[in-house]
């Protein structure tokens, strides 16, 4: 089967991702509410020697205004609470927050050692920038009183609480931080890196999400008529034979068992559902194809990559009761919450 270029798995270890953040574009929050799943074991919490302790907290990161091309200095814990803000909505559970500032601090440690071994030109000197097509997203202070409102207050000191209360923590793996991806709802199980990006890790793997089926906006039908389908499909695969059927120009041809689509037919060529998604402009790689008429309807599930924490699954088991410790051991499992 193919798959995505390793080099994918690079971009998504600064998700949003988006974003961590890959689920957003430009600077809007992403979100997310469910219900519960039950924890996996073996997840352990761990201080380590002093000696050994990274400084965490103490060096402000760097980030780049994408606007003004400017080099701001962030404190940490600045940072994570303007990390969670771009990224949760606030309405979310005290838990998942945590669990989601526990994540954009792991992000942020990650991409700031990665700047630091092979720094990147266009960053400037800096650990990453606000760019959430590429980096985490983050709002600075004037931001989140814009995007809050008249909440800012009461909003802005529940994040702040839950940031404060996991500032010290880190996930690692082999200790190492690691590739903290998050998403805003699977297609009901969470996807492997290696079947959403062409390289395996370790704790990025299938774990059961199905709180996520009752999420908001599960699932959403586009509509192409056959114009805009071939105009989009040629945009993106350039060389590709559509032919005169427009029910041969998009066909899924294998799924994974989380739902996402690994190959389709594009015409003549095949491609991954990952391309699909971005031609389109998809809510996921996780979608079926119908032809009704002289209309494609693609049907998707689930929004973002699907890779690691969802964030409405997070929700869910907040609601249910379970902590952020229990939150992220389900959705990093085999990895380590490290005390700075």
């Amino acid at each position: 089967m193919k798959k995505h270029l390793a080099a994918a798995l690079l971009l998504i270890a600064s998700v949003t991702l988006v974003p961590a953040v890959p689920t957003l574009m430009g600077k809007a929050p992403a979100g997310g509410k469910a219900t519960s799943v039950i924890p996996q074991a073996g997840y352990a919490v761990t201080g380590g020697n002093t000696a050994e302790k990274p400084d965490f907290n103490s060096t402000p990161y760097k980030v780049l205004d994408a606007e003004s091309g400017q080099v701001m200095e962030v404190p940490v814990r600045d940072y994570v609470i303007g990390a969670v803000c771009a990224e949760m909505p606030a309405s979310f559970g005290e838990e998942a927050l945590k669990a989601q500032a526990v994540a954009a601090h792991t992000y942020a440690e990650r991409q700031r050692l990665r700047e630091r071994e092979s720094p990147t030109p266009e960053l400037s000197g800096a650990d990453f920038s606000d760019d959430t097509s590429k980096y985490q997203g983050f709002f600075t202070q004037d931001e989140i009183k814009d995007r809050f409102g008249d909440r800012f207050d009461t909003d802005y000191a529940k994040i702040s609480a839950a940031a404060d209360e996991v500032l010290p923590y880190i996930l690692t793996y082999d200790n190492v931080p690691i590739i903290a991806a998050f998403h805003s709802m699977s297609a009901g199980f969470t996807e492997s890196a290696e079947n959403a990006w062409g390289s395996p890790v370790d704790y990025l793997v299938e774990v059961d999400s199905r709180s996520d089926l009752t999420a908001p906006k599960f699932r959403e039908d586009r509509r192409f008529t056959a114009a805009e389908l071939k105009a989009a499909l040629q945009a993106a695969f350039d060389g590709a034979v559509l032919g005169d059927d427009m029910t041969s120009w998009l066909e899924v041809l294998t799924v994974s068992d989380s739902g996402t689509v690994l190959e389709a037919s594009v015409g003549d060529r095949t491609v991954t559902g990952g391309q699909v998604r971005s031609a389109l402009d998809l809510r996921s790689a996780a979608f079926e194809v119908r032809y009704e008429g002289d209309e494609a309807v693609i049907t998707t599930k689930g929004f973002g990559h699907g890779v690691g924490m969802s964030q409405y699954g997070a929700d869910a088991m907040a609601s249910a009761g379970s902590s952020w410790r229990e939150i992220l051991a389900h959705y990093y499992p085999n990895c380590t919450i490290k005390a700075a």
